[in-house]
Formats: C-alpha cells, sequence, structure tokens
C-alpha cells in the first residue's frame, strides 16, 4: 500500500491560518512590514527571498509564534526538515497548544520514515482538538506503517464516518484488513472501491487476494487475470491466480501459472508446498514429493509439509514412507488427531494390528463415540483373533449405524469364537454363538459345521447329521464338511459280528435318452449295480432287518407310494448309514417327486459315503442340470467318466456333450458327443447324434 503523506494537509492547514493578515501583539512595525514581504515573496514563488525576510523579522520580534510557524511552513516546503522540526519545536515553546502544529511535525517525521515519532505528534494533536477529523486520517497511516493494523482499521473507519468519498483511506482500510487476513472485510472494501469507479481501480492484486480467501475463486481468477494484463511481472498475482484455477479444478492452467513464478524465481521454497499439492491432485506424484522433499529441507519445523508427502505415500500404498513421516510430524505435535488417524490406518495397512490398535486407543480416548475408529479397531481384534473383543467393538459399532458390512463382521467373529469355544469344550457357549450368528444372518456353512461337531460332541447324532448336511448344502465345495460327515455316518456303526454277505441289490438308477436329457428330467429305470462304498461288517440281524426294509421300500416304490418308499429307506439307514445305493434311491424318488433340492442332497450323501460311487456322480449331474448349474452338472459327469469312462455304454460323454452345448462350448460338446458314439452301440441313437453333430458344425 502507498500512503498518502499528510504534508499537503499540513499546508492546506497553513494556508488557513495564514492566509489573512495576523493580529499582531508582539510584532514590532519593522517585523510586520518584514512579514509582509515574505508573504510576497512565497506568492512570487521566491521562497528563498521569503525565508529571509522572516529571519530578519524573527530577530527584531523574537517571541511571535506566527512568525515562527510561517517559516516551518517554508523549510518544510524546500524540504529543509531539519530546519523545519527545530522551527515549529519553537512554536510550541510559544505555543504549546496549536495542534497544527504538531500535524505538521507528524507530517516531517512520516516523511522521514519515523512513524513512532509521527504517531506521536498526530495523537498529541488529537489530544488537543480531537474535533479535527482528518487527523485520524493521518494516524491511522502512521499505524499502518507501524503495522499496527487494527487500530489503523480503527481510525480508518473513524475518519471516513466524516468522510466516506476519500478514496485513498478507502484502499488503505482495505489494504489493512487484509494485512490481518480479514479477507471478508477486506473484500468488502475492494468492491466498494470498484464498483464506484471501475475505469480507476488499481488493486486488481489485493482485491482478487481477497476473493481467493472468501473462496470466490471465480470472481478471485477475474481479478488476478487483470493484475497480470496490467502488470506480467506480479508474481503474487500469477501465484494467487495459480490458487484460483487449483480450486475452480483449472489444473493445467493453475499448473502454467506456477511455471511462470518458479522460471523466475526457483529458489521461492514458500510456493513448494501449495505447488506440491497441485501435482498431488494431477496424480504428478513423483514430481510431488520431490517439491515436498525441497519444501520440508527449507521448513523443517513445518509439519505440513511431511503430512502432505506422508498423504502421497499412502495414496500409492507406500505405507513405510507414509508412516515415516507422519510420525516425523506427531514429534512436532503429538495434539493432532487426525495425525494419529492416519498413522492407524497405515499400521492397519501394514498388518501391523497392535500399533494399529494403540493409536485407535488414542483417538478413541479424545472420541469415544468415533464410529471409525471403532470399527477398524474391531478388524483389528478380529484379524488378531482377539473375537469377544471385536464382538463387543462391533456392538457398540452396529449401536450408532447399522452397517450390512459390519453386521456380517460380526457374525464372522461370533462363529470363529464359537469354534474357539468348540476346541476347549466349552459346548454351550460355542452354540450361543453359532445360533447367534445364524439367527442374525450368518449364511455361511461354517456355522452349521461348528454346530454338527458341537452336535456330535454331545451325542446327538440326528441334529449333528442335519447340521452337516445344512453345511454341506451351502458349501459344497468345502471337501472338509464332506469328509468330516462321511467319517461321521461311517463311525455311527460299530459291528458285533461279522457277515460276509456281498452280494449285489436291484437299485433304481437313471437310464439317460436324447428326450429326457433335453428337457432335464430324470426317470427311474431298472438296473443292477453294487455301490462299493465302505464295506462294513454287520451282524445278521441288523442286516436282515435292513433288507427287509429296503425290500419294502423297493416294493412301495413299484407301487408308485412314494412317501411309504422313502419312510422305508430311511429307516434302512437308520440301521445302516452309510449305505450308498438306498440314499441314491431316496434322492431318485424326490427327483421322480419334482423336489430337486432334496434329491440333489441326498445324491450329495450317496458320494459323500462312497466318493467313487459313480451312479450317485451321475444322478448329481443331472439334478444340477435340472437347476440350471452347468458347470456342476460338468463336474459331476467328468467325474464320472474320469472313474468308468466306459459307464452305461457311453451315456456320461453323451450327458456332458449336452451340457457344453448348453454353455455354448460347441467344440467341447461335438468331442463328447463323438465319444459318446465310439463307446455306444445303439444305432438309432447313435444315428441322432450324428446328426445333432452336423448341425453344430
Amino acid at each position: 500500500m502507498k500512503i498518502k503523506k499528510s504534508l499537503l494537509t499540513t499546508i492546506l492547514v497553513s494556508t488557513l491560518i495564514f492566509s489573512s493578515t495576523p493580529v499582531m501583539t508582539q510584532m514590532s512595525p519593522e517585523a510586520s512590514v518584514l512579514y509582509q514581504e515574505a508573504c510576497s515573496a512565497e506568492h512570487q514563488q521566491d521562497l528563498k527571498e521569503a525565508i529571509s525576510k522572516l529571519e530578519q523579522a524573527i530577530k527584531l520580534s523574537g517571541g511571535d509564534s506566527m512568525l515562527y510557524t510561517k517559516l516551518a511552513g517554508l523549510y518544510s516546503e524546500i524540504d529543509d526538515s531539519e530546519k523545519a522540526l527545530a522551527t515549529y519545536k519553537k512554536v510550541i515553546e510559544l505555543k504549546p497548544d496549536d495542534a497544527f502544529v504538531y500535524i505538521s511535525i507528524g507530517s516531517i517525521y512520516e516523511n522521514q520514515g519515523k512513524y513512532k515519532e509521527a504517531l506521536q505528534a498526530y495523537e498529541k494533536a488529537l489530544d488537543i482538538f480531537p474535533e479535527y477529523k482528518y487527523n485520524y486520517y493521518n494516524i491511522a497511516n502512521a499505524q499502518y506503517q507501524l503495522r499496527d493494523y487494527n487500530n489503523a482499521i480503527k481510525n480508518y473507519n473513524t475518519f471516513l464516518e466524516t468522510y466516506a468519498q476519500h478514496a485513498e483511506s478507502r484502499e488503505n482500510l482495505a489494504s489493512s484488513y487484509l494485512s490481518i487476513k480479514d479477507y471478508n472485510n477486506a473484500s468488502k472494501q475492494f468492491k466498494r472501491i470498484y464498483d464506484r469507479n471501475p475505469e480507476s481501480f488499481k488493486n486488481f492484486s489485493e482485491y482478487g487476494i481477497a476473493l481467493l480467501n472468501t473462496n470466490d475463486s471465480e470472481k478471485a481468477a477475474e481479478m488476478l487475470e487483470k493484475a497480470i494484463e496490467i502488470d506480467p511481472e506480479n508474481n503474487s498475482a500469477h501465484l494467487g491466480l495459480a490458487q484460483a484455477y487449483q480450486d475452480l479444478g483449472k489444473n493445467d492452467m493453475s499448473y502454467e501459472q506456477y511455471q511462470v513464478v518458479l522460471a523466475k524465481v526457483p529458489n521461492l521454497n514458500t510456493v513448494r508446498l501449495d505447488y506440491a499439492n497441485l501435482l498431488a491432485d494431477m496424480d504428478k506424484n513423483t514430481e510431488a514429493i520431490a517439491q515436498y522433499n525441497m519444501y520440508i529441507k527449507a521448513f523443517p519445523n513445518d509439519i505440513n509439509g511431511y503430512i502432505r508427502i506422508a498423504d502421497v505415500y499412502k495414496e500409492m500404498n507406500i505405507f513405510d514412507k507414509a508412516l515415516e513421516n507422519y510420525l516425523i510430524a506427531e514429534e512436532k505435535d503429538n495434539t493432532n488427531l487426525g495425525l494419529k488417524k492416519n498413522i492407524a490406518l497405515c499400521y492397519h495397512n501394514r498388518k501391523d494390528f497392535n500399533n494399529a490398535i494403540k493409536y485407535y486407543d488414542e483417538i478413541l480416548s479424545a472420541e469415544s463415540d468415533n464410529y471409525e475408529a471403532k470399527v477398524n479397531k474391531a478388524l483389528a481384534l478380529h484379524a488378531l483373533h482377539r473375537y469377544e473383543d471385536a464382538i463387543t467393538l462391533y456392538r457398540e459399532s452396529l449401536a450408532i449405524k447399522n452397517d450390512k458390512t459390519i453386521k456380517d463382521n460380526l457374525n464372522n467373529a461370533l462363529v470363529a469364537r464359537g469354534h474357539e469355544l468348540l476346541e476347549i469344550e466349552k459346548y454351550d457357549s460355542a452354540m450361543t454363538n453359532f445360533k447367534t450368528a445364524i439367527k442374525e444372518g450368518y449364511s455361511d456353512g461354517f456355522a452349521y459345521y461348528g454346530m454338527a461337531k458341537v452336535y456330535r460332541a454331545q451325542g446327538n447324532n440326528t441334529k449333528a447329521s442335519e447340521n452337516y448336511e445344512k453345511a454341506i448344502s451351502l458349501d459344497p465345495d468345502k471337501t472338509q464338511y464332506s469328509a468330516e460327515y462321511s467319517d461321521f455316518i461311517s463311525s455311527l456303526y460299530k459291528p458285533k459280528t461279522t457277515y460276509d454277505d456281498t452280494s449285489t441289490s436291484e437299485i433304481a438308477i437313471v437310464n439317460i435318452t436324447l428326450d429326457n436329457l433335453e428337457e432335464n428330467n430324470v426317470s427311474n429305470a431298472k438296473t443292477t449295480e453294487t455301490a462299493s462304498g465302505p464295506i462294513v461288517k454287520t451282524s445278521s440281524i441288523t442286516m436282515k432287518q435292513n433288507e427287509d426294509l429296503i425290500l419294502e421300500g423297493d416294493k412301495n416304490l413299484k407301487n408308485n407310494n412314494l412317501d411309504a418308499a422313502v419312510r422305508n429307506y430311511q429307516d434302512a439307514l437308520q440301521l445302516v448309514p452309510n449305505d450308498a445305493v438306498t440314499l441314491l434311491k431316496i434322492g431318485n424318488i424326490y427327483n421322480t417327486k419334482n423336489e430337486n433340492t432334496k434329491a440333489i442332497n441326498y445324491y450329495q450323501k450317496s458320494i459323500i459315503v462312497n466318493p467313487d460311487y459313480t451312479d450317485g456322480w451321475f444322478n448329481l449331474g443331472l439334478g444340477y442340470i435340472n437347476e440350471n448349474n452347468l458347470i456342476e452338472a460338468q463336474k459331476s459327469f467328468e467325474r464320472v467318466i474320469s472313474l468308468d469312462s466306459d459307464y452305461n455304454v457311453g451315456y456320461a460323454y453323451y450327458a456332458l456333450g449336452r451340457t457344453f452345448e448348453h454353455q455354448g462350448k460347441t467344440a467341447e460338446a461335438i468331442k463328447n458327443y463323438k465319444l459318446f458314439i465310439k463307446h455306444n452301440n445303439d444305432k438309432e441313437m447313435i444315428n441322432s447324434v450324428q446328426e445333432q453333430i452336423k448341425q453344430l458344425q
């Protein structure tokens, strides 16, 4: 800001005082004549002559203050400040209550850059003559130069109450507001000046900076662009415009403005933080990191540099470097919660859960209801297998916000804790955890598997079997469940005597034709096969009871009494639970009743007790076709072929070919159709399949 000096004001005051002939109370006639001659010489701009006349007059009438006042004014006009000051001081000796003399003295000091002395003189004048409002402007100017902006603002405003149209004082007021970062008031004052006379407005740069800091970036950019048009070398305007463009999302334009300044002032480290922030926003992370490092080197005690470079490293998933810088910043400011949150997240992402929990605890001690910290601490505890603590925090988090992901995590923790309790034989507590998780929506087989193990340990075999089956149906790919269930079933029967009759029994398996495979239907045809499941030695009495039940079931099946047949077969399984053939028969009945889910369940059981049971695998594949689960059907038929490539005269190849065809895998379908033709002797069927191959080709 260029302050207007008050010397002209002083001259104006002197003119007002001396424009008429003063009353000569102590001036001799000779001195009066000399005074008049001095005034005449001043009027003719012969200041040297005027001074000479006054000096002569003072020799004649040295006690007259008027002579000294006039002489001091003339010394000021010829820029002889020292003589002017000495003469004004003589006036004060003669006339100590002359406010305007103090104003004149203040003006001289102000021109000399002695603002403290100037202020003292102006304030003395104010004490003497407070009604003289123009002096507030002089005082404010001196205070501004002394950087006493708050008092300067107070006195500029007092002055403007009387002289509201005084543009220079309003400019000074706006600049004062800008200096104390009162950007709202600064922008209001600049706007008032600009709106009144935009053609003569000069403070575009200052106005733009004020607007920028009131978040009016668009208007700020307009003002700063004008400032640069007027003065292309205005680095402050270039930097302000860079920030305005950045706020407006015009990052490329912002980048250009920074480049202009840094090309001229390459060591301008004060702007490197903002410049680095821009580079980070533009995903120029390598360049941003280089700029942050330069800023940190120049300003090693400013934590902002460490925080921002750490933020970039965190975004790049370079958590070691991020932590290194966050921790330096924390050493400088241990109370910064934002820092602690970032440090906790970095430790968490590094899987250093213990340190992460340490910082989560610090955050929660300051913000006990911090949802994010609660959730993340729960996740860290969960990862450390501290399930009870994790469960508590998950529940506290859900009380704040009902979130499905958190509920799922809670259920996972409950089930995991349930298995821990199971291992230490706390069966009731384990069961409570499993049931709670299931009630809350847990849908993975792991909970049912845990419940099965609890029931098995407690001797409740029926419930154990039900939960093994539920676990397998939910997670059919978990071979652990199937293997353990098979072991469980096998363990249920403990032989008393041996029985060596391993004769085959007549069973109902699935024959497949072109038509019924196309419709995904399964018919019950009769064939005979031995299910080579686990060979169990059993008593002859038990075997006889088992055989009688199976025969009764077969009779009911033949007479289409399907429900009675299922009951007979299930009773038979109570005696010999690992009978794959009987399990298959029940599956076939459910298939006939179009209860496909139950059919699949029993087919799965048949291959659990006998993993090499081809009929079980084949019918399971057909069950999957009924559900349009082509991938699992494919796996089942491939399993049949791996066990018996000639299965049922090649029909496994045909079934597999149809499965590939429905998946749109033409080449694989043709390949398997050709393998079917190779193994099958049914001419009518072969002709039909050959026609099908032609259509695919």
